[in-house]
């Protein structure tokens, strides 16, 4: 019997052992493995969690506290402005708070006040297939303590958006859950979020919006409220009610589901006109500071955006390279008749750049600015043409750094018709003076060699050269694109300042610095690019000097500085004077674009409308008077250095006009790329006398006030009402064939001249959400 129970045993030990060796099935080795791969999964998720975490900024009540606003700083840190409103109610919670309460958790995070840990898994789910339902973004998937966590210490980067982001946004969404009630939690997110037109928090926009507290608003206001902090702009009531309707609906149709208000409140709320109690708001008077940053404020803010943040919501540290002392002065000089214009309706844009770096310093967004913020910036519409300004950028510099010319080329002005049409190109003066230098073509700014060159480098080649300094010439531009292309003073400022350089171009920028509250801190200086040889650059520069000298410049000239600059304006076209005869022999718009070692400053004048009237009398000097006073101020503290000639460039005297070119002791300073110069040529630099450039650096002396004044009288005395302009202002009798209607310009800055035609500058540009009152 014992033998018979010894057997048995044996038996099922004998089996269980044979079914332990077979293999297992292959649906329990998948289940298996899946099961393996998903602890693993999840071990590593919370171990990457942890070490993501472990670095997440730390989160103070007074953060949470606070507004979401910018503030602008200085390049030596000291603080210049904030974007916020200049006062924010801050409200406390309170019963007097709870239908706001209610509409905000019911449109924003249904379970708020279920959830425990500051993160809602299942309303992230939830979420995604509500805005797939939905025909907009109706239901966002971070929890208000998440929401409220990204306000105040990520930025809307969208390089932020990124898993270690999101990890330690949910850390501290856990950690302020733990340390704040539900009720504290949703006081900091009413008093934080981003409600349009600098305001911060629902109790300063309810004020803003309505002129009331909080517990006065009504139902459908409240809902308009709660439901704006999803996208203050476009939900904005004044601008876009339609929008602002659509959203506020969605909000009371949440506020029902979420049983907090009565069919019957919904029904009334809903057909409630979304304009019925918004206050009115006139023009917002600014304060002196304000109004003269203003300009320069709107492209930095606008440069941030671009970078990929919001200043409105992300709470950032941003330094700007603004120089106060020279915005102020650049903005004195225009606004305080310290330099003259034809009248109070004539404009200017002007942009003053470190070539060094390519900080933008200051910037004139025009004269008489109301006090408006974020209006019409002039220093970077890009409508106008530069006239003969863009020379130096599309016709001369290509030539000597495509075609190896050396400034003694000599160059045939002549009776010319554009190819293929009968439009023939005049000068200022409405004649041709024959073979002359490239030096004599481009000081004097005449029409025909600047078109000629520009046929021998090639459109295409040139466009893309001007393009590597910062401005766009379409690549299928026809020839008279030469004397004239649309570009801003920035952009012109930008593009001499690799002339200044000695060929490295710095793209002009607001901001150098980005500093967000989590500590991450984008640094936007760069050492530039080489665009040009040293030698194309120092021969353009070289030229430009006698544009000042004796050339079509000469009412910039500061004496003894070492400096360059081009000048550039234009006519009205044919269309124009039908309709403004007494315009004729008046430039449009006149230019100028000169710079030292130190800056390089764009200026451009002209009207905003054709029906304003046109440059006259010492309006036509205008652009050259402004450069002077403000070169002369901003050289004072700055070294007079003259540019150096780099060894790639041979100087010789050459025999005036002679072609090939001929060594002469009594001839013209000439410049030639080594290697490129006639057999015979040597560099006699030894010689060079800088009396014959007439600069004598220890003869500077920044004008004063006084003596700008009394120049500038002067100036009214000898050049009365009908003095002519040196530029090459181009002038065709008709349109055709891509040649765009420039005509010639005059020769010494002229005095009448008028301004932009075009329909679509007649209308100020739509207010805008940062900061403009409706």
């Amino acid at each position: 019997m014992a033998n018979n129970k010894s057997s048995s045993n044996n038996q099922r030990q004998s089996r269980r052992e044979y079914r332990q060796k077979q293999p297992k099935p292959l649906w329990w080795r998948i289940i298996k493995w899946c099961l393996l791969a998903a602890l693993l999964l999840i071990v590593s998720g919370i171990g990457l969690f942890a070490y993501y975490a472990k670095d997440a900024p730390n989160i103070s009540q007074a953060q949470l506290e606070s507004g979401g606003s910018s503030g602008f700083y200085t390049t030596n840190g000291k603080f210049l402005l904030s974007l916020g409103s200049e006062k924010r109610i801050y409200v406390k919670d309170s019963p007097k708070l709870q239908l706001l309460k209610d509409a905000v958790v019911s449109v924003e995070d249904k379970r708020f006040y279920k959830d425990k840990l500051g993160i809602d898994p299942i309303r992230i789910a939830g979420s995604m297939l509500t805005n797939a339902q939905s025909k907009g973004i109706a239901a966002g998937g971070s929890t208000i303590t998440q929401q409220l966590v990204k306000l105040t210490v990520f930025s809307t980067d969208a390089s932020q958006r990124t898993l270690r982001r999101k990890a330690q946004e949910a850390w501290l969404a856990m950690r302020v859950q733990r340390e704040y009630t539900h009720d504290e939690i949703l006081e900091f997110y009413i008093n934080k979020v981003y409600m349009n037109y600098g305001n911060y928090g629902i109790g300063t926009a309810a004020n803003y919006y309505y002129g009331k507290s909080i517990s006065k608003l009504d139902l459908a206001q409240t809902a308009l409220l709660a439901g704006m902090p999803n996208r203050p702009t476009a939900y904005n009531p004044y601008t876009y009610p339609k929008y602002a309707k659509y959203r506020r609906n969605i909000v009371l149709n949440a506020m029902l589901d979420n049983k907090k208000i009565t069919q019957a409140q919904y029904d009334k709320a809903s057909k409630e006109s979304i304009k019925k109690g918004l206050k009115h708001h006139s023009q917002k008077a600014q304060t002196k500071l304000r109004q003269i940053d203003d300009p320069y404020i709107k492209e930095a803010i606008g440069e941030v955006q671009d970078k990929g943040f919001d200043p409105y919501r992300d709470n950032l540290k941003i330094t700007v390279n603004i120089d106060q002392k020279a915005q102020n002065k650049l903005y004195e000089l225009a606004n305080n008749g310290l330099v003259p214009f034809t009248n109070d309706q004539m404009q200017v844009g002007a942009t003053v750049v470190d070539p060094s770096n390519g900080h933008i310093v200051a910037i004139l967004g025009g004269r008489h600015l109301p006090s408006v913020q974020l209006g019409l910036d002039r220093a970077v519409q890009t409508s106008r043409s530069t006239g003969s300004s863009i020379k130096p950028v599309l016709d001369y510099g290509p030539a000597i750094q495509y075609l190896n010319w050396s400034t003694a080329k000599m160059l045939d002005d002549s009776k010319y018709y554009y190819p293929g049409t009968n439009v023939q190109l005049y000068d200022w003066d409405n004649k041709y003076d024959g073979m002359m230098t490239m030096r004599h073509a481009l000081e004097q700014s005449r029409n025909v060699p600047a078109v000629k060159t520009l046929k021998q480098v090639g459109v295409p080649k040139a466009a893309a050269f001007a393009k590597k300094l910062g401005v766009n010439v379409p690549k299928s531009s026809g020839l008279s694109v030469a004397i004239g292309a649309n570009a801003s003073s920035m952009q012109m400022a930008g593009a001499f300042s690799a002339f200044a350089a000695m060929g490295v171009y710095h793209k002009p920028q607001f901001v150098s610095k980005i500093e967000t509250p989590d500590g991450l801190t984008r640094n936007y200086d760069s050492a530039g690019v080489q665009v040009m040889s040293k030698s194309t650059a120092y021969m353009i520069t070289d030229m430009l000097k006698g544009v000042i000298k004796n050339g079509s410049g000469t009412s910039a000239k500061i004496a003894g500085l070492h400096q360059a600059g081009k000048t550039g304006s234009v006519k009205y076209s044919d269309q124009d004077l039908a309709r403004y005869p007494g315009y004729a022999s008046t430039p449009k718009d006149s230019w100028f674009v000169g710079y030292t070692q130190s800056y390089v400053m764009g200026v451009w004048t002209g009207y905003d409308n054709l029906k304003d009237g046109t440059i006259s009398g010492i309006g036509q000097q205008s652009a050259q008077l402004l450069y002077k006073s403000m070169m002369s101020y901003l050289m004072q503290n700055k070294p007079n250095v003259d540019w150096q000639k780099p060894s790639s460039v041979i100087r010789a005297r050459i025999a005036k006009n002679s072609n090939p070119p001929e060594v002469s002791s009594s001839g013209q300073w000439q410049l030639f790329v080594r290697g490129h110069a006639p057999s015979g040529i040597v560099d006699d630099s030894s010689n060079y006398d800088e009396d014959d450039e007439q600069a004598d650096t220890n003869s500077f002396s920044p004008t004063t006030n006084t003596q700008q004044n009394h120049a500038t009288k002067q100036h009214k005395k000898q050049n009365g009402s009908t003095a002519q302009s040196h530029d090459s202002q181009h002038h065709t009798n008709t349109h055709q064939n891509n040649q765009s209607n420039h005509q010639p310009e005059n020769h010494e800055p002229s005095s009448n001249g008028s301004s932009s035609s075009s329909s679509t500058n007649e209308e100020a540009p739509a207010e805008n959400d940062s900061g403009i009152n409706p």
